[in-house]
């Protein structure tokens, strides 16, 4: 279907509100008298790996500042962050023993746990793994200096599994030494204590926090308590360098699994559980300890170099609700999945600013290395007649991910109003895996494979003026199968699937930016992405699902983002989003294993699950530097089809917050409170699905109306 048909189907009242910059642009030669203009700031971007104005960028990109994104929120879920970044769909699923739900113009929207499809950085240190699966649990959001998200094809210039890219700068230590107490209470039981110190001395900046929330859960058997800590220093050995030691430590001692509910539970008790997860305990419990160094040199006046190594340890023990008789069969792995995972990588990178034929030229080139050691064992989740407990050894492996990568690219402003930004990415990854669990008929799956791509990207930028900026993209990317992805072989038999195939996608993107002082800034595009071999369910039954690749899909869509500040201190923001995701080609999925006879087809033209056809968040604060403050904010997220046969699907829905808070200076100290309320009107809506869950328990109920106490006191020094 043409994007410009796909528009006009999903025009609607709340279109009207995303259009009033358009209306407002075509009224730019007689704008309303102001005695004081306003200049709006100018944003800098690194997330195309040179430091540039996000006007000037030829992609769509958004960075949100830590204060902003932080103010009038609860600081739980980086999700309250991005609801500002049209094309992303980031769901806070009520789960804590479950990962975030994050998609990104659809790629990421079939991950039932973890995040894959979208790469995450923090402080320059990836959070996804080789393999592509990522986890953003060890952020404290309190520390967030700012979030840069990067959409469209240059994305691809951070290889395996680069949907989109999210990336988590810190703060850094500077000025005065403070510290800083917060405290929030709400809904639930849920409490959260944090405290964080900052600031210089003798030459090293340094930022420490350590905070800790926990949960009675909205639902049943959905209790949660999360430690965190974390540490950034910098230093400048002389005036040329820079070294960067980033520290984090993360403690989810046990997080409840309620699972999710089918149509007919989540109508008669939102807040209930299938009696499984109660008769199992199902629950997962999270460690991870992680050290990253980054140095940055200034070689001489046209080069840079900027070395990033990092490594740390993430182990994950989760109880499944798997019923007895499944592992019966002796070659099933069990209930219990007990994960160790040791990780490691380093990215050397080069910058050259230099010129050709009389413009300027920036060259960035680079090599990235990044290994992963996982210890993968399953085990019973009984023992006699106990269930959800720690029973007999069921798989026990070594399995290895790596990848190699190279990238070049570069920015050249070839004319007065043109630019031109390139860039090329080579990547390898290489799965393996030791079998050391031999017994009986259960025999020896060891194997390996690889995978490799080369990722060319181009995009042109033309200034049609100071206010309005012109740029097309065009790329190609792919995306592995993760770990957890070939982890089970839908022939019934045991090992790793490594039969399965990454997929390949083109993507190409037109949009417009346009920044006044009296309209704000806007940003629109269109977008259309193709996919080979997509990765999709094949089976999902016994707690187990397996994959397989289908034929291709297509996501097209179209995005606007526009914000504004009013009176000083009055901020405005709109993120508007339509995303037609579809299957191209009809496949077939069985409803058992082994996977001899598929049963079931799905047809050319099912929308890929997981995706919302339309999104609308729109917000409005009012934040003076003291004194009161307030905000309000709207969520629109269309229907969402919870699995791949289109049979079943969480209906769309509409929901508001509003909140006031007070700030408070008093020589040294700086006091402020905060009282914020969440779904306003009481509405009944599923926050998120479990993607082609086999019970057919899809749907994960959001709260209804929750409230959230917060204060926190500063003192400077």
């Amino acid at each position: 279907m043409p994007i410009t048909s796909l528009a006009s189907r999903a025009a609607s009242p709340l279109w009207l509100i995303a259009a009033v910059p358009f209306h407002a642009l075509g009224q730019a030669g007689s704008p309303a008298p102001s005695p004081q203009p306003r200049t709006l700031s100018q944003i800098t971007v690194t997330a195309t790996r040179i430091d540039a104005l996000a006007f000037d960028v030829p992609a769509s990109i958004d960075r949100i500042e830590g204060d902003e994104a932080r103010a009038g929120r609860a600081q739980t879920n980086i999700s309250e962050m991005l609801g500002t970044v049209p094309g992303l769909q980031a769901r806070d699923r009520q789960n804590y023993a479950q990962d975030v739900q994050i998609s990104v113009r659809g790629f990421g929207a079939r991950s039932t746990f973890g995040i894959r499809g979208v790469r995450l950085y923090v402080d320059g240190i990836p959070a996804t793994l080789p393999d592509g699966q990522g986890q953003i649990s060890h952020v404290d959001l309190g520390t967030i200096g700012r979030i840069e998200v990067l959409r469209g094809p240059f994305s691809a210039l951070y290889g395996n599994s680069s949907g989109g890219v999210i990336q988590v700068f810190t703060e850094e230590g500077r000025g005065a030494p403070q510290v800083q107490f917060d405290v929030s209470a709400g809904s639930d039981g849920a409490l959260r204590f944090g405290t964080k110190a900052s600031g210089q001395s003798g030459g090293i900046g340094y930022v420490a926090s350590i905070s800790r929330f926990q949960t009675d859960g909205y639902r049943e058997h959905s209790s949660a308590e999360r430690n965190l800590g974390n540490l950034k220093l910098t230093t400048k050995p002389d005036d040329d360098s820079k070294v960067t030691l980033i520290a984090n430590s993360l403690s989810l001692p046990q997080a409840d699994d309620p699972l999710g509910l089918t149509r007919a539970q989540w109508a008669a008790n939102p807040r209930g559980v299938d009696p499984s997860a109660l008769a199992f305990n199902t629950r997962k419990a999270v460690h991870q300890t992680q050290l990253g160094l980054v140095y940055d040199r200034r070689v001489d006046a046209a080069n840079a170099l900027q070395l990033t190594t990092y490594l740390g340890r993430r182990t994950t023990v989760q109880y499944q609700s798997i019923p007895v008789a499944t592992q019966a069969n002796a070659l099933h792995p069990g209930g219990v999945i007990d994960l160790g995972r040791d990780y490691r990588g380093a990215d050397l990178r080069w910058t050259h600013q230099t010129r050709l034929l009389g413009a300027p030229l920036t060259l960035v080139g680079g090599v990235a290395y990044d290994d992963l050691n996982e210890q993968r064992r399953g085990f019973q989740n009984f023992s006699g007649a106990t269930l959800g407990v720690t029973g007999a050894l069921r798989r026990d492996e070594k399995n290895d991910v790596s990848n190699a990568d190279q990238y070049l690219q570069g920015s050249w402003a070839f004319a007065p109003q043109w630019s031109l930004t390139a860039g090329l990415r080579h990547s390898q990854i290489r799965f393996r895996s030791r079998d050391q669990y031999i017994a009986g008929s259960n025999p020896d799956d060891s194997g390996s494979t690889r995978y490799s791509a080369t990722l060319p990207v181009v995009g042109l930028m033309y200034a049609a003026s100071r206010e309005v900026h012109l740029f097309a993209t065009a790329g190609r990317g792919f995306e592995t199968p993760t770990l957890n992805e070939i982890a089970y072989r839908s022939g019934g038999g045991t090992g790793l699937n490594l039969g399965l195939q990454s997929s390949r996608s083109k993507s190409f993107e037109a949009g417009v930016k346009t920044r006044s002082a009296q309209l704000g800034e806007l940003t629109a595009a269109v977008f259309a992405t193709g996919t080979d071999d997509e990765i999709v369910t094949q089976t999902n039954v016994g707690g187990r699902s397996t994959f397989q690749n289908a034929g291709a899909t297509r996501r097209n869509g179209l995005e606007l983002g526009w914000s504004n500040d009013y009176f000083d201190n009055v901020r405005a923001q709109v993120a508007y989003s339509v995303l037609r995701a579809r299957y191209a080609d009809a496949f077939t999925t069985c409803a058992a294993t082994p996977c001899t006879t598929p049963t079931q087809r799905i047809a050319a033209g099912n929308r890929i699950p997981g995706v919302a056809p339309a999104s609308l968040f729109a917000s409005l604060a009012w934040a003076p530097p003291l004194g009161w403050r307030a905000g309000a904010e709207m969520r629109y997220v269309g229907k969402v089809y919870a699995n791949d046969a289109n049979t079943d699907a969480a209906p769309a829905y509409a929901v508001a917050a509003a909140y006031a808070g007070y700030k408070l200076q008093e020589g040294p100290w700086e006091w402020s409170g905060l009282l914020r309320v969440d779904n306003l009107f009481d509405r009944r809506y599923a926050g998120s699905v479990i993607v082609n869950e086999g019970n057919g328990r899809f749907f994960e109920p959001a709260p209804g109306r929750t409230w959230l106490l917060a204060m926190s006191a500063t003192r400077r020094f």
